[in-house]
């Protein structure tokens, strides 16, 4: 199970790249294989802020629908249009082509109380 180094992790499966103030959020390759073949992403088209521990969206697969949650709070600067079309690319490439959210992280002293890597492995028994 791939989980990169340079991320961090929540105990809901969703993972955030910080580059400056801006966070890329997606859900993991753990998350990603439990739901199966993703069939439809559903953000609102007006979603324009994410609180932490909130939901921010659903995902759909053949199986089950499920809640994504927010890692940070802030600003949602982009929303991956692609997975509109593409939603399988979160199977596909969770890590990459499959983000689902850009935001402009609030309080960056947040990323404190996220998982690091090491203990996102030791959470899916890894």
């Amino acid at each position: 199970m791939n989980v990169p180094e340079k991320l961090k992790y929540t105990t809901d499966h969703e993972w955030v790249k910080v580059e400056g103030n801006v966070g890329t959020i997606g859900i993991t390759e753990y998350a990603q294989g439990e739901l199966g073949d993703i069939v439809f992403v559903d953000i609102p088209e007006d979603l324009s802020e994410i609180t932490s521990g909130e939901s921010f969206g659903t995902i759909e697969a053949v199986k089950t629908v499920s809640d994504m949650y927010a890692p940070v709070t802030g600003k949602v600067v982009e929303i991956n249009s692609s997975l509109a079309d593409e939603p399988q690319k979160i199977n596909s490439d969770p890590y990459g082509e499959g983000w689902i959210v850009k935001v402009e992280i609030n309080d960056l002293s947040a990323l404190d109380e996220l998982l690091s890597p090491e203990a996102y492995k030791e959470l899916i028994g890894q």
